[in-house]
């Protein structure tokens, strides 16, 4: 799968309130979750884009005051899951 590579004028880059090192990593995490609260990446795409585990991304949702998008096969999966622990 091809890279997606953007790019970031200098003197925007120096304008985030955010420490140079830190701006990739940053950068990633708020497109991920800007992406999935308007639905266009999946809870586990959106994640996966931020470098978070399942409860690491669900707990910065909730941080941001982002609902998560929660289905009815999500439900069913889960239902299924609790059942298997039985």
């Amino acid at each position: 799968m091809p890279k997606l590579d953007i790019e970031i004028p200098e003197e925007l880059s120096r304008s985030l309130k955010i420490p140079k090192k830190e701006i990739p990593e940053r950068l990633k995490r708020e497109l991920s979750l800007r992406l999935y609260e308007k639905g266009l990446l999946s809870f586990g795409k959106a994640r996966e884009m931020a470098g978070m585990n399942k409860w690491e991304f669900h707990n910065l949702l909730g941080k941001e005051k982002i609902p998560r998008n929660y289905d009815v096969d999500e439900l069913q999966k889960d239902i299924q899951t609790l059942k298997g622990l039985d």
